[in-house]
Parts: structure tokens; C-alpha cells; sequence
């Protein structure tokens, strides 16, 4: 097919493609004239996964250069090259001293994670993340230690090992490789999304018409309805 066309199947603008090229982010089609070239299904299916990196898991062109690297290196073990999509997602390394709160939340998070028996790198990025929302919580006066976290721990267990399960269920490596790098991505937006509509759901079912000033007006709590969440 001709850019244009791989542009209309993909879903992406013919000057995206040309850069994404540029990135090295897309492998050039067959060169079919000097400023022709032939795409194929394989350039539709790279640009879809871009696709899902940037605009689901908003990975920066710098990042996702390195995960596709990743899928594209058949000798990489599988292991590392899951940790590449972790240490894309972030945070970044520490390039200045840490504060003291950072510091003990970090301690805890350690812990933490030993004492649920979880093999994590000690540079793994999730840490730092952990350990930054730790700090959050505790600066808006919750006197929480990383505990806080365990009923997430546990539903994180469930949806990982369903997930790897998955994977390696007679596919290809490269098949393996594209769905555990970019399921790291994708799902991990598709994850706090989900718990986004949960909260909406339940507090549909245990908060409507608990506001006071609903109530003082008169108005039923049966009147409260969905439509009226954020508005």
C-alpha cells in the first residue's frame, strides 16, 4: 500500500508516519520508486502499537523508541526487556538528594515489598512510585504506613499472573514480547480507568443525597442520579 493508504488504515497522519520514521520508530517500506515506497500490514501493526504507547500510555518518542527496541531485539531476555516498558513508565532516577519524608517512605516500601515476598530491583522505578504516593498521603495527614497499599498489592497479584498466564500461552516470543511490553502500558491505564468508573459506580450506590445542602432543599436522595456525578 502507499503512505497515503497507511495513513488512512492506521490512523495516522502521513507527516506522523514520516516522522515516526525519521525516529526510527517505523521501519521504511519497500522502496518501489525514488520517493515511493510499499507498506505493509507489518507497518499498519508497528504504527498501531506506537499508537498505544503514546496516546494510552503516554510515553514520550524517547521511551517508546526504547520499548520497541526491546520487542525488536530477539536476544534481549524476556525478563529485561519487561523491564525496559517498567523503567519507561517511571519515575525518573533521583538526580538530587532526597528529602528525609521521601527517604523513610522509601524504607517502608521496601519493606513492604520483602515482606510480600516480591522480587523487585532495588532501582526498579515502581519503588520510587510507591514510596512518592506514600508521601502524599502522609502530607495530607494520613498517618499511613505502606500497608495502606496491600488489598492493592493483592488485586495487582491476580491481574499480572492472569495476565502472564496469558502470554505465554503458545505464542510466538514476538508475540509474547509486543503483548507483555505493551499490555505493561496499556493496561496499566486501562487499570486506574476501571477504578475511576468503580468509584462512580459505588458512590452512586452509598453516596447519593448525602449532600447537605441536597438535603435541606428538600430534594429526595432517590433523586440524585448518575448524570449529576461531576457536574
Amino acid at each position: 500500500m502507499r503512505i497515503s493508504e497507511l495513513s488512512r488504515v492506521a490512523g495516522v497522519p502521513v507527516a506522523t508516519i514520516k516522522y515516526y520514521q525519521r525516529e526510527g520508530l517505523l521501519f521504511p517500506g519497500k522502496a518501489t520508486a525514488p520517493n515511493q515506497a510499499d507498506y505493509s500490514d507489518a507497518h499498519v501493526h508497528r504504527l498501531r502499537v506506537v499508537k498505544a504507547l503514546t496516546d494510552v500510555g503516554g510515553l514520550a518518542i524517547a521511551q517508546v523508541r526504547r520499548v520497541l527496541e526491546a520487542i525488536d531485539d530477539e536476544d534481549m531476555p524476556m525478563h529485561h526487556m519487561l523491564g525496559i516498558a517498567q523503567y519507561a513508565l517511571g519515575p525518573p532516577e533521583d538526580h538530587s538528594p532526597v528529602p528525609a519524608d521521601v527517604s523513610a517512605a522509601r524504607t517502608d516500601v521496601d519493606r513492604f515489598l520483602t515482606d510480600r515476598g516480591w522480587r523487585i530491583h532495588p532501582a526498579a522505578p515502581g519503588r520510587r512510585a510507591l514510596a512518592d504516593a506514600l508521601v502524599a498521603l502522609r502530607g495530607l495527614g494520613r498517618d499511613a504506613n505502606a500497608e495502606v497499599f496491600a488489598p492493592y498489592a493483592e488485586a495487582a497479584e491476580r491481574v499480572t499472573q492472569r495476565e502472564i498466564a496469558d502470554a505465554e500461552e503458545g505464542a510466538s516470543r514476538a508475540d509474547v514480547v509486543e503483548a507483555m511490553v505493551v499490555g505493561t502500558v496499556v493496561f496499566e491505564a486501562a487499570l486506574a480507568t476501571l477504578r475511576r468508573l468503580a468509584h462512580e459506580h459505588y458512590s452512586s450506590i452509598r453516596l447519593e443525597g448525602v449532600s447537605s445542602s441536597r438535603q435541606r432543599s428538600g430534594r429526595p436522595s432517590s433523586s440524585l442520579h448518575n448524570e449529576d456525578y461531576g457536574r
